[in-house]
């Protein structure tokens, strides 16, 4: 019998997959549980509808990231803290920090998560900071921490 599977099955595939399974796998198991359906040539038509808008979607979300990364490749972020002697500052900067300061400077709206930062910023000075916008889609953001 020829099924979709609606949800992903160890040893027999992954949700989305048209596959081959034994009638009595599919008839007692996969089908009452609700992780397949019968495939039939409209449901395997919309499914492919699906992935294909899925695909679509995924390139468009790809090709807005890429879009940013230049933009972000562009500014930078001028964050003020105070500071004791020899430049260190009282505290850190952390990245809900610079997210607020991009967020008012350039009005640009990125979740705070999104930010890599190796090592904490204690010092003044300029720092590169990696934001990852998109799947294998990473921008370079300059920050200048100033007291």
């Amino acid at each position: 019998m020829i099924v979709i599977l609606l949800k992903d099955v160890k040893g027999t595939g992954k949700a989305g997959d048209v596959v081959k399974v034994k009638d009595g796998f599919a008839t007692n198991m996969l089908i009452p549980k609700g992780l397949a359906s019968a495939a039939s040539d409209k449901s395997i038509r919309s499914l492919e509808k699906q992935k294909a808008l899925v695909v679509e979607k995924k390139a468009g979300e790809h090709a807005k990231a890429e879009k940013m990364a230049e933009r972000l490749a562009e500014v930078s972020v001028s964050i003020a803290s105070k500071a004791g002697e020899g430049g260190r500052l009282f505290g850190s900067i952390t990245s809900k920090d610079i997210a607020d300061a991009l967020k008012e400077q350039h009005n640009i709206d990125i979740d705070k998560k999104k930010f890599v930062i190796d090592a904490p910023i204690k010092h003044l000075g300029e720092f590169e900071i990696t934001i990852k916008l998109y799947q294998e889609v990473s921008a370079k953001l300059k920050v200048d921490v100033t007291g």
